[in-house]
């Protein structure tokens, strides 16, 4: 499998204000010194190897979307954030070399920031494709169907082309779709969201956001760990600082960095990935929250195998 991740922040799209990118680039030029460059391989390289991800790049702006690449015929899409509209596009691209025109989405929950995608997703507009969205929610279709009320939004539900249906999964029971594996977990937010793991050719992948983790729950502890068990990748909600999560933002349905290296951890999971960033978060701050769960992870690691740490961004890909 194959992990792309088309959004990475949290509760609302942000983009970069001019200062901010005057800002990345007298950085880098001060950190050039007046040094000159063969050609662009060589800039490239001293970006990459001189600068900090967040110094030289951006984690991005648009919100949950992710996609898996590996099953038998169909797309395998986590979530309709903002990033769901380039996805879209890029998926037109595929369909023109041959991919299949089956789309199939797994649904974390139904806030704004996870579902404001599907209107701009061009696939739901052609009459050959087919969509199938899988949800713990029974009212999946109402909220789809409500963000796009005339007071809401210009275009109808219901001049969609694509053929749309709505699957309602059970917790704790195991499906097979197209080829993977498929289950699902109840989660600590409002309205309820669900967790997915997902499992092909002896690899699993845990997608674990907007769920609030508390230092003292120990059930819910003990029960995520189940869940990520021996998992070869989890991305996981880190929103918050664990300062942040247990006073001023207390309640508010995200989790921290800690612990979510605390749940791996105990779950003996292999890589962990740092999602969900807060959108008022710079490149700078998301930076500092990464070294930050790196030393607290080589701290805490004890007598356990190194769990490694990624941070994610928009357009990151990763192998499980």
């Amino acid at each position: 499998m194959l992990v792309r991740f088309w959004g990475t922040r949290g509760s609302l799209p942000v983009a970069p204000r001019a200062r901010a990118i005057e800002d990345k680039l007298v950085n880098a030029l001060m950190r050039a010194q007046g040094r000159s460059f063969a050609d662009e391989d060589e800039a490239r390289a001293f970006i990459n190897s001189e600068m900090r991800f967040g110094e030289g790049h951006s984690y991005g702006g648009a919100t949950t979307c992710l996609e898996i690449e590996g099953a038998d015929d169909s797309f395998f899409i986590l979530d309709m954030g903002s990033g769901l509209r380039e996805l879209g596009n890029d998926a037109f691209r595929r369909v023109a070399q041959g991919h299949s025109r089956t789309y199939n989405f797994f649904m974390s929950h139904l806030h704004w920031d996870h579902i404001m995608g599907f209107p701009f997703f061009g696939p739901a507009f052609d009459p050959g494709a087919h969509i199938v969205i899988h949800s713990g929610h029974a009212d999946c279709e109402a909220a789809l169907r409500r963000q796009q009320e005339e007071i809401s939004f210009p275009v109808s539900f219901d001049w969609l082309r694509a053929k749309i249906e709505f699957k309602v999964l059970t917790p704790g029971e195991r499906y097979t779709v197209d080829g993977i594996d498929v289950e699902l977990m109840p989660q600590d937010h409002s309205h309820v969201s669900y967790a997915w793991k997902f499992r092909k050719n002896g690899k699993t992948f845990v997608f674990s956001t907007d769920a609030e983790h508390r230092m003292d729950d120990i059930p819910d502890k003990e029960a995520f760990e189940a869940f990520f068990d021996q998992a070869d990748l989890v991305v996981c909600d880190t929103m918050y600082s664990l300062a942040e999560s247990i006073t001023l933002k207390a309640d508010w349905g995200h989790s921290s960095n800690v612990m979510a290296v605390n749940l791996c951890h105990g779950a003996g999971a292999k890589k962990l990935v740092l999602f969900h960033h807060e959108p008022t978060s710079s490149d700078a701050d998301i930076d500092s929250l990464f070294d930050e769960t790196v030393r607290y992870e080589a701290l805490n690691r004890k007598d356990r195998a190194p769990l490694e740490i990624v941070c994610s961004y928009d357009s990151l890909e990763l192998k499980v």
